[in-house]
């Protein structure tokens, strides 16, 4: 690993546990309560996703709480400890407060660390368009960049972070207030299945809707192609919510065009899962535009 400073990531980024463990990337986990139960943030406890989704669907109803400013403090300071400098990438502050524990914190440790350097990106990404901008960040990072040179290509790279994802049930939706009531009810009846992004400002918005499961995921792959700005060393990353079957359709469609792409599948993650429930199918990949 040829890096002259530590990364520090949030787990809305979706990536693999053994990703961030190769490049080296601290990630500080978001949390949930489910029955009463606090996973996965601080003190909390461990549930895989294939288990998180099995309750889903038996109608469990999570709650998520973001980052806290004493976590992110507590992991900074582990890296500035040991004298090195800090680069964070942090869950969209359009979608949590997580990014914003991070910038406090920063500024805090600024404070003490005077001799150090801190820089903090609010990535404007959820899941793995998250995940994608930190696999550019690193890939940037070990070409022998400085910090600086690393964040600075990051915040000019995360509005060329396309996300396109479709939900499978509207219900999620509702409840979190990304869609209303009736228009859940009505989307159920008429399998009406939306297709959404994150826009520049790194909210959630829908662009479209597709009538049926296969033609909403036949949308997702054209979405990609009139948006790509995809070289031959841009990746693909795909995040789902327990639909396998799915993204090995829609990775076929793109393959079908960018037959040597590389692409990263992985879960939707359980905060975010929490919110987009079970078949979700996100595609994310490096665009012209949003």
């Amino acid at each position: 690993m040829n890096r002259t400073f530590d990364i520090i990531i949030d787990s809305g980024c979706d990536m693999p546990e053994e990703y961030l463990e190769k490049h080296g990337v601290t990630c500080v986990k978001l949390g949930f309560t489910m029955n009463n139960v606090n996973y996965e943030g601080e003190g909390g406890e461990h549930i895989s996703e294939k288990e998180f989704y099995e309750k889903l669907r038996r109608g469990a109803m999570p709650t998520t709480y973001q980052v806290t400013g004493e976590a992110a403090k507590k992991y900074m300071s582990e890296s500035l400890e040991n004298g090195r400098d800090v680069l964070v990438i942090a869950f969209s502050s359009a979608l949590s407060g997580t990014a914003g524990s991070f910038f406090v914190a920063a500024r805090e440790l600024a404070k003490k660390y005077k001799h150090r350097k801190i820089r903090v990106v609010d990535s404007l990404c959820a899941s793995m368009g998250e995940g994608l901008l930190l696999d550019y960040a690193i890939r940037k990072a070990e070409s022998g960049a400085t910090l600086d040179e690393t964040a600075d290509y990051a915040e000019e790279l995360k509005g060329h972070i396309c996300h396109h994802f479709t939900v499978d049930n509207l219900f999620h939706l509702k409840r979190g207030g990304r869609v209303t009531a009736a228009t859940a009810i009505v989307g159920s009846i008429l399998k009406i299945k939306p297709i959404m992004h994150v826009n520049d400002e790194g909210k959630l918005v829908a662009i479209g809707k597709a009538v049926g499961r296969k033609k909403s995921l036949k949308t997702l792959v054209e979405r990609v192609f009139e948006t790509k700005d995809i070289g031959e060393d841009d990746p693909v990353f795909i995040s789902h919510g327990d639909c396998m079957e799915d993204v090995e359709y829609v990775i076929s469609l793109i393959r079908e065009k960018l037959p040597h792409v590389r692409i990263e599948v992985n879960y939707v993650g359980t905060v975010i899962g929490t919110h987009a429930g079970c078949g979700t199918v996100a595609i994310f990949h490096k665009g012209l535009h949003r």
